[in-house]
């Protein structure tokens, strides 16, 4: 046989027996060593203790975490939709309406020529002025979105051309030449067709950043909730446990962290349902009627520009009469579909209610004077074009019909202004109540830890 190899333990192999090892570890399957004494010592009463202290202290954590990181990543949301995304967003919506109103402007002017009073080339001023003045505001504030900027740029290449182009018209006209005309349909079609669609898909795009900002706000806090409640329950179970164990009814470490995980708790689901409930009413109340408003606000505008230019073309084409026809009837839907005048009454807020209604009132004089004016202009009168031009615009008049719209805008203007309060009274605060909640999450957790940690400390000490 040979002989024995020095660290090895050699023993006979009967059936069933055990088999040899080199260095000494003992028979196979069976555990030796620091796993050993850890397995042996955490089956001890004071090893349970130290293995329940380890679990609850590491979900108290997790749970003030969790908590702490959903209320703050929800407060940066409402403090972002309240400070940036809303403001930017109306920012774009008020950059397309004043491009929007210039082109309808400009048109009404070029028909006034020489007559035209002083306080329309100042509102077209005032337009091109607003739009010059919020490219580069809606810019600093856009951030690092590359398609906001990217259109903001091409914007504030596009606005000083279509100036240009009006201004081009507006000399022709003074100098008593048909070209004007064609000059200022040109101006027009490049701000319908090119310049517009830029301004909106800028407001799309913002209108989709802002909701994703009212999403974050508004989202329900579901795994803090959740391991709040695994926690809760956690906790009360092991206090049955030591009750059946010691026969002590409370322990005060324990106690005290039940109740901070409680408070946190209640102080999670009650700050999520104020929050939520101050974000709808940002949404009904501010967020949404403002949307519609722009929708309606600029399709009219569109409508009023169609209306002159149909005047500027002199029969020329049926194009811009065929566009108010369509735009008109959207507006005047009967039946209060999106986009429509009577929409905008369906749930009005309540700041703005009166506005609307007065608005509606003058939109419907609108359509009445437009309708009267394209009767005279049919008419076999030798002047009925004059006639028809003096219906629609001309200056001085409170029986016109661009009075008419005059008036409907100037109450869609304040209703604007009375949601956009609206919003801001809703929304306002929301941010600063959700990092308090934040805090208020992390140092309940962290008073948690140390009742749990103090009360079954307490415990392990009466085995020493």
């Amino acid at each position: 046989m040979a002989a024995q190899t020095q660290g090895s333990v050699l023993a006979p192999a009967p059936a069933g027996g055990p088999v040899a090892v080199p260095g000494g570890a003992g028979p196979v399957g069976r555990l030796s060593g620091p796993l050993a004494r850890l397995r042996r010592a955490a089956r001890t009463p004071p090893g349970r203790l130290r293995t329940a202290a380890a679990v609850l202290v590491a979900l108290t954590l997790l749970f003030g975490v969790t908590a702490a990181w959903q209320s703050a990543d929800r407060a940066a949301a409402a403090r972002q939709l309240a400070s940036r995304s809303e403001p930017l967003s109306q920012d774009a919506a008020e950059l397309y309406r004043s491009l929007a109103d210039a082109d309808a402007t400009a048109a009404a002017g070029f028909l006034m020529a020489s007559a035209e009073p002083p306080e329309v080339h100042a509102q077209y001023q005032a337009d091109l002025d607003t739009a010059a003045r919020l490219i580069p505001q809606a810019a600093a504030r856009s951030g690092s979105s590359a398609e906001a900027q990217r259109l903001l740029a091409e914007l504030g290449r596009q606005l000083p051309r279509y100036a240009g182009l009006v201004e081009s018209a507006r000399a022709i006209n003074r100098e008593g030449l048909p070209l004007g005309g064609a000059y200022l349909r040109y101006a027009s079609a490049y701000l319908q067709e090119e310049v517009l669609p830029n301004a909106q898909r800028l407001a799309d795009a913002e209108a989709a950043a802002l909701d994703g900002d009212y999403d974050a706000a508004a989202a329900v806090p579901w795994a803090a909730l959740v391991l709040g409640v695994l926690l809760l329950g956690a906790l009360g179970r092991y206090q049955v446990v030591l009750f059946r164990r010691t026969n002590r009814v409370f322990n005060p470490g324990l106690l005290t962290a039940s109740a901070a995980v409680l408070t946190a708790l209640v102080w999670t689901a009650a700050g999520t349902v104020a929050a939520g409930t101050g974000l709808h009413g940002a949404r009904t109340q501010g967020i949404a009627p403002l949307r519609d408003l722009n929708r309606v606000r600029v399709e009219a505008l569109r409508a009023h520009t169609a209306e002159v230019l149909d005047l500027v073309s002199r029969g020329a084409t049926k194009k811009f009469e065929g566009e108010w026809q369509a735009l008109a009837g959207t507006l005047a839907d009967p039946a209060g579909g999106a986009g429509s005048v009577a929409g905008l009454l369906a749930a009005p807020p309540d700041r703005a209610r009166q506005q609307l209604a007065d608005a509606r009132h003058w939109f419907e004089v609108w359509q009445q004077r437009h309708a009267t004016a394209g009767q005279l202009g049919a008419g076999s009168a030798k002047d009925a074009y004059e006639q028809a031009l003096g219906a629609t615009l001309t200056p001085g008049r409170d029986d016109t019909a661009r009075a008419a719209f005059d008036a409907a805008g100037q109450q869609w203007e304040q209703a604007a202004r009375a949601e956009q309060a609206a919003f801001e009274a809703a929304a306002g605060g929301i941010d600063g109540a959700l990092g308090v909640q934040a805090a208020a999450a992390g140092l309940l957790a962290a008073l948690a830890v140390g009742g749990t940690v103090r009360g079954l400390g307490r415990r392990l000490a009466e085995y020493r």
